[in-house]
């Protein structure tokens, strides 16, 4: 898992670092595409914002979330991209693998 976080006037502690890595392996969970994410948490006067960027093969999915409180931003965040994650997923599911459903006229005479 390789995860980038940059703080913009906040300071990265470990403990919010953790945290990050801790709701983003709910993300890692859903796809084994995912090759690189860059998060990047700021505070702007009042309101802590978290984006984050994550490199699937071939596409990329982008969200970001603001909030009061930064672990309820980051919270916020994650909950959006797991979204992404899944219905990118279910798009490139290969559908044709699946057989036709027979109907048997026997069963209703």
């Amino acid at each position: 898992m390789q995860i980038d976080i940059t703080g913009h006037h906040v300071e990265i502690t470990d403990s919010l670092r953790s945290y990050v890595e801790e709701k983003f392996g709910r993300v890692y969970k859903r796809s084994d595409k995912i090759t690189d994410t860059h998060v990047i948490l700021s505070v702007e006067k009042l309101v802590q914002r978290a984006e984050a960027t994550i490199q699937l093969k071939g596409n990329k999915l982008f969200a970001d979330a603001k909030n009061e409180d930064m672990y309820a931003a980051i919270d916020s965040l994650t909950d959006k991209l797991d979204r992404q994650v899944v219905k990118y997923k279910e798009k490139t599911k290969d559908h044709r693998g699946k057989k036709p459903e027979v109907i048997d006229d026997k069963d209703e005479i």
